[in-house]
């Protein structure tokens, strides 16, 4: 079985996200001070309190998707 990727996908533009990290790690190994906010890569753990919402939200189960105009008490 071949692993070969057909010619529409080989064919397919570089996602615009990740030329924008590789253009700044370019910039980076230059030397640069760089501030990459390209990709949502966070160097931290998320906090408890985060957490401790997300599992609460799934036992509330509050798991589906928001109201297209979103959330009143959100936009207040």
């Amino acid at each position: 079985m071949s692993n070969q990727l057909s010619n529409r996908i080989n064919s397919l533009p570089i996602s615009e996200t990740l030329a924008m990290a590789a253009k700044a790690r370019e910039l980076k190994a230059q030397g640069k001070d760089i501030i990459s906010l390209s990709l949502g890569e966070p160097n931290f753990n998320t906090p408890d309190f985060i957490k401790d919402a997300a599992i609460q939200a799934i036992h509330d189960n509050y798991s589906s998707y928001s109201p297209v105009d979103g959330y009143l008490d959100l936009k207040q």
